[in-house]
């Protein structure tokens, strides 16, 4: 199969009703998208990406009207939550209508939903009649992509078409939440911070984001974002700066003296949203350098750093244990 990157938005309409596989471009990282309705559409996916299809995907919609046939029910105080961060990278995990394919869940009974705000993918929503599966572009355990030429490194002759929108504005995947105890919980850290949640409601949202005997929705399992070069913490292994095999990735700049070819810096201000938005291109640029070894700077852990240090700790684990 050829793999095209194009700018057309029919084209990618036509090949998603087709059922085929488009890789899409969202506000958070760039979607492997297929019809969520056809089954045999949103099999391609886990065959593309080789993803365990244990691992639930996210339905994707034009607006908060059109998910309420595929849900139960939609409780008041995660509809005051998407009312007020829809659209955007906020996913809300409900039960599912008998419209959603046990594929998409992983025959659980809870779906994840989001109303995307890009604005390429909001012109293809809403000339669908169906909600768009779409877990990131890659992979799957490798690093999520953020611009279509990231795609095209990991899904080329994997997928017809990838929708050219530029690099992506969050750089981070979505929030995941849901109801545990009549109280909202996060399940998946994103580009909504524990802060942001903590603002909107009367107390601090539990983090329930490790899978204990199933993965309850996507980004819970323990090995995850990860490149191919091992991948390390700047605190949890000897460093030699000197050493030229060696690559970096800092936070800010604490190094002038290595050279710029072995490092690359996430945000020279200190900014955590500019750092994130940079965050996965940079290990993916400094993956194709071919070093030796990686390391990275832990992020302060608050904000969009706990987010950041959330992933970071699942793409190192592999080259710590």
């Amino acid at each position: 199969m050829k793999t095209i990157i194009g700018t057309t938005i029919q084209e990618a309409i036509h090949l998603l009703k087709s059922g085929e596989l488009v890789a899409i471009p969202t506000e958070t990282v760039y979607g492997l998208a297929a019809n969520g309705c056809n089954t045999a559409a949103v099999k391609k996916i886990y065959e593309a990406k080789n993803r365990p299809n244990s691992n639930p995907l996210i339905l994707h919609f034009a607006s908060s009207e059109k998910i309420h046939p595929y849900v139960l029910d939609f409780p008041q105080e995660l509809l005051n939550l998407a009312n007020k961060f829809w659209p955007g990278p906020l996913t809300i995990l409900l039960k599912k209508s008998e419209l959603v394919p046990n594929e998409i869940t992983a025959n659980q009974e809870l779906v994840a939903v989001r109303v995307p705000n890009h604005p390429l993918l909001n012109a293809i929503l809403s000339e669908l009649d169906f909600p768009l599966a779409a877990p990131s572009a890659n992979l799957y355990g490798m690093v999520s992509p953020t611009k279509a030429e990231h795609v095209m490194q990991d899904l080329n002759g994997k997928i017809p078409y990838i929708l050219d929108g530029g690099s992506c504005e969050n750089g981070l995947e979505s929030t995941i939440i849901g109801l545990h105890e009549m109280k909202v919980v996060v399940y998946r850290l994103g580009s909504i911070s524990l802060e942001d949640l903590t603002a909107e409601l009367s107390y601090t949202p539990e983090l329930k984001n490790t899978s204990e005997k199933q993965v309850i929705t996507s980004g819970m399992v323990e090995h995850h974002y990860a490149p191919k070069t091992p991948f390390f913490f700047f605190d949890e292994t000897s460093i030699d700066y000197s050493e030229k095999n060696n690559g970096f990735i800092f936070f800010k700049d604490k190094h002038p003296s290595i050279d710029d070819s072995n490092k690359i810096i996430l945000s020279k201000s200190g900014d955590l949203k500019e750092a994130a938005a940079n965050l996965y291109d940079a290990i993916i640029e400094m993956d194709k350098r071919e070093f030796t070894a990686l390391f990275i700077e832990r992020l302060p852990d608050f904000g969009l750093g706990k987010t950041m240090n959330d992933r970071l700790n699942r793409s190192t684990l592999k080259f710590r244990t």
